[in-house]
Parts: structure tokens; C-alpha cells; sequence
């Protein structure tokens, strides 16, 4: 095959800004488009595991990965985090290493530690650190750092106030991610090649009210106003100056993993369900505490607790079985009732006015092909993701408008993006894994 492919990934690009109200400024990714169009993410659509499910075809079911955070066993406080050894599936670089393919996969999520490839890979943004081996082949860490010196896979606290810094550290970051990736693909040989820039996110989730003149904290005369736009535009700019280095006729992608809207509030599960009588503590805590750590400081009375929730993007609910959590109160055949009376009640949540705000639930086995590891028992969307869920306890109100893990003023959308210069693009996430793979077998 003579044609190379490669894949620029926007980690939360969103079809409204990306082709609606920043298009006309967007020259360079307007050439490359021939097709475009909104990209139908993963339930639920976060960055892990949707990359992963966009380059194996499998959904976070079969992958087995429902998030950052995961149960590990049925115990109440074991949590463990997502990395590259849970991912059991062909990813399109293995299968391409496989035909004698050569791949270059720059910083996409999920592959920390790194494994064996044919060609070249540089870990993502749950990397520790550059301390550790974070490329494939080892010596690739020595070049990047005499391309760019100190490499950058995330900026620190992307949740704060100081926009400056964080203004400042972003663009810092997409520099050298950009830098890496132009000596990459001209000293390096490939066929395919694919990166994720994670910039894209966390100037939505810092700036997201600066730039929505109808979010409830839009300030009209914000400095930052601009500023999702102006990184937008320096984003097009990046990729114009990286793809005049492809070869003319190189098949080039540019997609998101999911997308972003405005957050209205949050919604305190753990406090809904205490409300309710389906979680019970021994004692309140004088301050909004994390649901881990009355876990771990043994505050929930097990005896007498029949759910609890996980914060996030999205609200995960685990329910506590008899026989299958240590202390379970929930009879197995009582399980489904109880579920189904839960994903009734949790659809009738309003605001603090009355009015229903649209949320939904789904059981993992129904959106599913299959389910691995363990799910949550229910995979709840506040307000249809308008709404995030918190995961602290003790807070006044079931409504919250401040996030509880520090300043964030967006949640991710169902639809990302998907452009190509070549055929017409699919509609879903789990469809991009053939299409790259068609050119090559």
C-alpha cells in the first residue's frame, strides 16, 4: 500500500464549535475535510475508555473498563485505575504490527505502560510521570527529550482559578505535543500514524463559562472570553503545519472521542440516596467528605445500606447483594425490582424549582454487548449529562452548582467529531477501527 493514514485526535472536540461556530476560522482543518460530520461516543462518553473503544471496536463492556476508576473485586473500597495491561483487545496498531504495518501512536489514552509495536509510541496523559519508561522503544524517551526537553503529558490541576497559568501551561503543553509528533513522523518510518491532544479538554472544562453566554457564571466581559476559540484556531493551525509533512496523498482523520456542553449543577448522589433510606451512615460528617473516605474511615453502616454512588462525569450506583458485597442486605431475587424501582425514582430528580431535569439510567447488560469486570449496577446521566454526579457527602443540598472537585464548568456530550479528506465518515466511535483498517487490509 502506498497511502499512509493518519488519525489527529481532539480529546472533546465538539461538532457545535468544531463545525458551527468556529468553522469559518478553522482554514486549515477546512481543507483537509471532504466529509464530516458528529461521531455517537461510548456510554459513557468519557476519555477512558472511549479512545480505546474507538481503536479496538469493543465497548467499555467488553473492554471491562467503565472509567479512570474501577471496581477491582466486591469489596466496598477497592478501587483500582485503568491502564494498558487491562486492555486484553487488539487495538488497530496491533493488528497493524501483526500485517508487517508500521504504526506511530502518540499520547493516546490508555497506553500507559507501553507495549511491544512495530514502530513507535509515546504514553498518554495518566502517565505518572517522565521519571518512568514512558516510550516504545525505551531509547525514544532520550530524543524527546533533545526535541523538547522536559515532555509534557498533562497539565497540572486544570480545576483551578488560576487561568493564567493554566492558559499558559496548555499551550505549552500542545506545543511539544505537536513538536514531538512533527519529528515523529519525518524521522521515523510509518504507515500509520495516530495522536491525541488532551488540550482540547481542558480548556473546555476550565473556560466553558468564559466562552457560553448562557451559562449561569458568564461574565461578558471575561478576558477570557475568547479563549476556546483563540486555542482552536492555534489547534488549526498545529495541524496544518504537521500534515504539510505527510505525504500528499496520506488519508488523514481528525476525530474526538466525545464532546462538551455546558454543566447546569451536580446532583449529590450519596445524599439523594441517605434522603432516600438506601444509604445509611453512622454519623454525618461535619464537612463535605468523598464517599472513599467514609469507606475506608468505616462510616457507612453496612447493616442497613442497601446503595451507594461514585462521582464523575456520569453517577455510578453500586447496589449491595446479598452473597456478592461482604455485608450485602439486597436479596438476589429482589435485585431487578429494586433496580428498576431506583432508575424510577432517579428519572423523577428535579432542580431546586420543581422542574424535571431529564436524566436517564441504564443498565449495563442492555447497552452492552457484554459485561466484564465489574459495572456498575446503573450508569446514570443527570440531566442527560447536563448535570455531573458528586461524589461528596454531607453537603446541604442535593443541588450543587459548584463542582466538588474544584472549578469546572462543562460535562461531556454524546456527540464528538469525525473528519476525513477521503470517503464519507461513520457515525460511530466503535465504527473508526474499520475504517482506518480498510486502507491498509
Amino acid at each position: 500500500m502506498s497511502k499512509k493514514v493518519a488519525v489527529i485526535g481532539l480529546d472533546c472536540a465538539d461538532p457545535v464549535l468544531m463545525f458551527e461556530e468556529f468553522w469559518d476560522e478553522l482554514y486549515n482543518i477546512q481543507k483537509i475535510a471532504k466529509s464530516y460530520g458528529p461521531l455517537r461516543s461510548t456510554i459513557p462518553p468519557i476519555t477512558v475508555p472511549a479512545w480505546m473503544s474507538m481503536v479496538t471496536s469493543k465497548d467499555p463492556g467488553e473492554l471491562g473498563i467503565y472509567g479512570f476508576r474501577n471496581r477491582k473485586d466486591y469489596s466496598y473500597d477497592s478501587v483500582t485505575f485503568a491502564n494498558s495491561r487491562m486492555i486484553k483487545d487488539e487495538t488497530i496498531w496491533d493488528t497493524l504490527s501483526k500485517k508487517g504495518y508500521k504504526s506511530i501512536v502518540l499520547s493516546v489514552p490508555l497506553t500507559y505502560p507501553p507495549k511491544k509495536l512495530n514502530g513507535n509510541l509515546v504514553t498518554s496523559f495518566l502517565t505518572p510521570g517522565t521519571d518512568v519508561d514512558f516510550t516504545y522503544p525505551k531509547e525514544l524517551k532520550k530524543e524527546i527529550k533533545n526535541w523538547v526537553g522536559e515532555y509534557m503529558f498533562d497539565v497540572e490541576n486544570f480545576r483551578t482559578n488560576d487561568k493564567d497559568r493554566l492558559l499558559k501551561d496548555i499551550y505549552k503543553m500542545t506545543e511539544k505535543r505537536f513538536e514531538v509528533a512533527k519529528h515523529l513522523v519525518t524521522e521515523k518510518e510509518w504507515d500509520f500514524f495516530m495522536m491525541v491532544e488532551i488540550g482540547v479538554d481542558r480548556m473546555h472544562h476550565a473556560f466553558w463559562a468564559h466562552h457560553d453566554s448562557t451559562h449561569f457564571k458568564h461574565d461578558p466581559d471575561s478576558p477570557y472570553k475568547s479563549a476556546i476559540r483563540d486555542y482552536y484556531k492555534y489547534i488549526d493551525k498545529k495541524i496544518g503545519e504537521l500534515v504539510s509533512l505527510f505525504p500528499d496523498d496520506t488519508v488523514i482523520i481528525i476525530t474526538s472521542d466525545h464532546g462538551i456542553q455546558k454543566m447546569d449543577g451536580g446532583i449529590a448522589i450519596n445524599d439523594w440516596l441517605i434522603e432516600k433510606g438506601y444509604l445509611v451512615l453512622k454519623e454525618r460528617p461535619e464537612k463535605p467528605t468523598r464517599i472513599g473516605k467514609l469507606i475506608s474511615d468505616g462510616m457507612i453502616d453496612w447493616s442497613k445500606t442497601k446503595a451507594w454512588g461514585m462521582g464523575g462525569y456520569y453517577g455510578r450506583l453500586f447496589i449491595n447483594v446479598e452473597g456478592r458485597e461482604p455485608n450485602g442486605i439486597v436479596k438476589k431475587e429482589e435485585y431487578e425490582s429494586f433496580r428498576d424501582q431506583l432508575i424510577k425514582e432517579l428519572e423523577n430528580i428535579t432542580d431546586e424549582q420543581g422542574n424535571n431535569i431529564g436524566t436517564r439510567v441504564f443498565k449495563p447488560e442492555e447497552v452492552y454487548k457484554e459485561v466484564r469486570n465489574i459495572a456498575p449496577d446503573l450508569i446514570i446521566y443527570f440531566g442527560n449529562l447536563k448535570w455531573r454526579s458528586m461524589g461528596t457527602v454531607g453537603n446541604e443540598s442535593i443541588w450543587l452548582h459548584e463542582n466538588d472537585t474544584g472549578p469546572d464548568d462543562a460535562n461531556h456530550a454524546v456527540d464528538g467529531i469525525v473528519i476525513s479528506s477521503e470517503g464519507d465518515v461513520p457515525g460511530e466511535i466503535y465504527d473508526i477501527r474499520n475504517f482506518v483498517l480498510n486502507y491498509f487490509l
